[in-house]
Order: structure tokens, then sequence, then C-alpha cells
């Protein structure tokens, strides 16, 4: 929604091919973890490319209350003094997160071993998102909470005095669990374990190394075991944010799907354990190439151009890759939408406690506009129509949710008619000018009241 609280509708509708180069902002979990550790350490760190949308500007809002220097020189430019790990005040406000679960919970992580007290809310969405996954494994440390009924916001969290080290093993792949153990292991004596079954995205653990912190990973039976050493003197940093790859995705799948197109994203961040999306778009038979690799900040880049694809087929995600695609399974399902015969994706009962339930909220649009649609609790089937078979001329409802909101936007760029989500407020999140860089490329996005 936007800042005065009323709905913003907007309408995408298929009309001449998309051209030219999209600037994407930088990478959202890149951003928080680099403004985060930048409070951690002892001295000056300086950001180039950080993603000035609200979530992240949410997350330096409040390293500023826990004391911290965070402050903006300049598009994307940044200047954080840190206080030192352990070295957080207690704040004498609310830190409000906004819509950002990623936030929230890394920064109960990097607080939770520090003996002061901090209170966390959200937005509408977020106080019905589960915090229990992380402030179990925070308790373990000598943390306490105080929250509403089953684990949710606002929340009162109470840093531990005399904090141990812990040794824990995912329950789910996530990597915002993992990281916020990893933070809280900072200020904990001895060496803090992390075992998780399925990898994860991994810019907490490469982050940690670039400020100086002594971590291994290495690959067991029990599965991808991380262990950082406590109580280290994170050394500031000057980095370099890539562009994001959820973000990208975007005006990726768009020039996929939308008739003539061709798209170039210059400097999108590759890490490997958040380019399942780019490996599953190629299995479809997706034209993407990758050109100028590279690495920037600790993270490998490349330019990415993406062509219009009439050929999409559907295929079988497989459920293995789920963790490094998570949030790109809402625009892939528009891309699959899109596609001949059916996609089928499994083992992603995360997406039902995003900021939406993503399934349900992508299964409602999607029938909307005339694809069919199957889904069960951890598992969904989009039945593709192929290139210019989706009917369209709906109106569906983004739930407060970015990518949802951005997904049926993508989509009614390759529709027969028209499609218009309720409320794209919510895309400054994570994707601040989406809309305009949309129109800079050809497309017909505008906020219409509906194209019912």
């Amino acid at each position: 929604m936007s800042a005065t609280g009323e709905p913003q509708p907007m309408t995408a509708r298929a009309g001449a091919p998309l051209r030219g180069v999209a600037q994407v902002p930088g990478d959202k979990s890149v951003s928080h973890r680099a403004l985060i550790l930048g409070a951690l350490a002892v001295g000056e760190t300086r950001i180039e490319g950080l993603l000035e949308g609200q979530d992240v500007l949410d997350t330096a809002e409040a390293m500023r209350a826990f004391g911290a220097e965070a402050v903006r020189e300049g598009p994307g430019r940044w200047r954080v003094q840190g206080v030192g790990v352990g070295g957080f005040a207690e704040p004498d406000r609310v830190i409000d997160c906004g819509n950002s679960g990623t936030g929230v919970r890394l920064i109960m992580g990097a607080m939770a071993t520090t003996p002061i007290a901090a209170t966390f809310t959200g937005d509408a969405s977020l106080v019905k998102r589960p915090m229990a996954r992380v402030t179990d494994p925070l308790a373990l440390f000598g943390a306490r909470m105080l929250g509403r009924a089953g684990g949710r916001l606002p929340m009162t969290v109470l840093g531990a005095r005399d904090p141990v080290p812990v040794r824990y093993a995912l329950p789910v792949a996530s990597a915002q669990v993992k990281s916020a153990v990893l933070l809280a292991g900072l200020n904990a004596p001895g060496q803090t374990v992390v075992i998780e079954r399925e990898a994860t995205r991994d810019h907490t653990e490469r982050m940690l190394g670039g400020f100086g912190a002594e971590v291994t990973v290495t690959d067991t039976e029990e599965g991808r075991v991380v262990t950082l050493t406590g109580q280290p003197e994170l050394r500031p940093q000057t980095l370099v944010v890539p562009r994001d790859p959820s973000s990208a995705a975007f005006p990726v799948c768009a020039a996929l799907i939308a008739e003539g197109s061709e798209v170039r994203v210059p400097g999108i961040g590759l890490n490997p354990t958040r380019a399942g999306l780019y490996e599953t778009l190629r299995e479809m038979g997706a034209e993407l190439a990758f050109e100028e690799a590279r690495e920037e900040g600790g993270e490998p880049v490349a330019d990415l151009v993406a062509r219009f694809s009439p050929a999409l087929r559907g295929v079988e995600v497989p459920a293995g890759r789920a963790a490094s695609m998570i949030d790109e399974y809402p625009v892939l399902a528009a891309v699959a939408a899109c596609a001949e015969g059916p996609t089928v994706m499994r083992g992603v009962g995360e997406l039902r406690v995003k900021e939406s339930d993503r399934i349900a909220a992508m299964a409602a649009g999607l029938r909307a506009c005339g694809v069919e649609v199957e889904e069960g609790d951890d598992w969904w089937i989009v039945h593709g129509r192929g290139a210019r078979g989706v009917p369209g001329g709906a109106t569906v409802a983004s739930h407060l949710d970015h990518r949802i909101a951005m997904s049926f936007l993508v989509l009614g760029l390759a529709a027969r008619a028209p499609v218009t989500v309720d409320d794209a407020g919510p895309i400054a999140t994570s994707f601040p000018g989406f809309p305009e860089l949309m129109r800079g490329l050809g497309a017909e996005i505008g906020a219409e009241a509906s194209a019912a």
C-alpha cells in the first residue's frame, strides 16, 4: 500500500516488444547483511550499490537504533560506522521492520547474544509470519522472547547475558534461520555450528569471512556444516553489492514471454545458491546468455541477456532446487503459464509462510486469468497454455506481497487481455522504480483502475 494507506491498482498489457538494458537494484539479501555486519565491525564500512527499497531502509534505521551510524552519501552509496561485536546499545524505541522477514530475523540474531532488550514489530503481513523457527535456536544461546501466540510479532527479545555457543541442525532449509544463528554466534564464546541438509544461500558465510571472522564450511554425511569461531573483531570493509538476481527475474522473465523481446541485465549476482531459477528456465528452453563473467564484492556476477522464447515447455523442478530459488517461484509460475504443458514444483512448503501464502495467492490469480493450477501442502502444478495462450483479463489480489504483484504484472505483458493487481504499493519494499524500469523497456504498465 502507499504511504497514505490507499491501495495502488496497476495494470499490465501486451504491447510492443521489451528492448534495452534493465538496471535492476542491488541485491536485497546482500544489502541487509552489509548493513548489519558493518554495524558489528569496528570502524567505517563503505557500501556501493545498496538496495534502497523500504525493507533495507528499515534495516538501516534499526542499526541506528542499536547505536551504529548508517549514513546515505548518494544513490546506493552508504557509510556505516560500526560499534563492534557485542557493542549494540539498547534501543529506545520499537524496531519496526516493515515487510521484511529477512530483516527482522537477521537483526534478532545479531542482538540475541548481547544483554539488551529490543521489541520488534512489522506491517500487517509481517506480524502474521512465524518467528519460532528463528527464536527457538536463539533461545539455545540463552536469549528469551516474549511475543504473541504462535511466536508472532510484536515480540520482545531479551539478549543472553552469558551466551553459550550452539550446535544447531536446521529442521527446514532456511538461509534466514542459518544466518540468524551465525550472527548470534558472533558474540558467543567458542564455536557455533550450523548444519543444513540442503544448501541455502551463503551470503552470510561469504561476508563474515570478508569481515575477518573465522568461518569454515565442510560437506559431511550430516550435510553442509558451517562453523563460526565466536567473539572476533570484525574489520570494516568496502563492499560493492551485486544486482539482485531475484529482482532481475522480473524483466528477464517478461522478456522470455513477451513477443519479440530482448533485454540485458548487467552485473547480476550469480551466486550458485541463488541461481536455481535460471537453471530451471534453461531447462524449459529459455534463450538466456551470460556474458562478461566476473567477481564483485566476493560474489560471482555476469551480464545476462534474455530473449523471447516462444517454444518454452513445462518441466518438473527438482525439490532439492527449492532453496536456491524459493523467492522466484511466483514469477516462474507466470512463465510456466506461457509454456507448453505442466510445470511441477515440489518441496516448496516454505512458500506458504512468506509475505503471503504464495502458492494460494498465485494459484487463485492464475485461475482467474484462465490457467489451470493444482496445489497441495508443499507442491503445485501450473498447466501451461503456450505462447499467447493465457486469456488474462482479471484483477488479482497481491495480498500485500511485492513478488505476487510483480509476477502478475509480468504475466499481463504476455496475456491476451490485460491483467490488473489490486495493490502494487508493496513493490517498493524490494524493487523501487519497478514500473518505471519496465516502462523504460517498452512495457505497457500503468496505474489503471481495472482490466476486467
